[in-house]
């Protein structure tokens, strides 16, 4: 388990560094990647890290993902509060290094509500829901387990970013924003940003399991991508 929290631990560094380190760069080129370019690098660090690492610790890279694989019985509770901890470390470890590179540029990254909070925890709660969905489609269920994992779920991330980056950041993930809110000391509206995936990828995973087929052997998710 602890080179899985391990593989966690990098997997997430690398979508927190990669991810939120295009918007540091985005700002400091004046616009050089722009937003789309933004959804692109986070979807392709998922895919990315999913491809590393699913194989060894299942790539959550997200604690609301290992939250919601805990909930419907593809995760032991027991190793949850060390995947937890292995990917906020990654993820604050990265904003570290970014402001370490370039200083307070674009907050790092942090995830701000554009609109109403009410707006963004809905968008937040949506989005998620529609993830860990995809994530419980290509990841527990044996139909669909190595038919391009990690592009079905990069793709999400990518649209995702992409439609809903303006409005709410479009996490999706509590440590991807705590990361940035921590090290940046900005931490307004931040509790959007942890209700909002939990309560989303929570929703997905107990609704997923509600519509799959009876009878197909259980998937754990630490040994498979996602």
């Amino acid at each position: 388990m602890f080179r899985r929290a391990w593989a966690e631990f990098i997997g997430t560094f690398g979508l927190v560094f990669l991810g939120t380190g295009a918007i540091v760069i985005d700002e400091i080129s004046n616009g050089r990647i722009s937003h789309v370019g933004i959804g692109i690098a986070f979807g392709l660090a998922v895919a990315a890290m999913i491809y590393a690492i699913g194989h060894i610790s299942g790539a959550h890279i997200n604690p609301a993902v290992t939250l919601g694989f805990a909930l419907v019985r593809h995760f032991p509770w027991r190793h949850v509060p060390l995947y937890w901890s292995a990917q906020f470390a990654g993820a604050v470890t990265a904003s570290i290094l970014l402001r370490a590179m370039f200083g307070l540029v674009a907050d790092l990254g942090a995830t701000l509500p554009s609109g109403s909070a009410a707006q963004s925890l809905g968008l937040e709660i949506v989005l998620s829901f529609l993830l860990m969905f995809v994530i419980m489609a290509v990841a527990t269920d044996v139909r669909a387990i190595g038919q391009g994992a990690a592009i079905a779920i990069g793709a999400t991330v990518c649209l995702e970013a992409i439609m809903g980056g303006p409005v709410s950041g479009a996490s999706m993930n509590p440590a991807r924003s705590f990361a940035p809110a921590l090290v940046t000391l900005e931490f307004a509206s931040h509790w959007i940003y942890w209700i909002g995936p939990m309560v989303g990828m929570a929703l997905a995973a107990v609704a997923y399991r509600l519509i799959r087929e009876d009878g197909l052997p259980p998937h754990d998710a630490t040994n498979g991508p996602t």
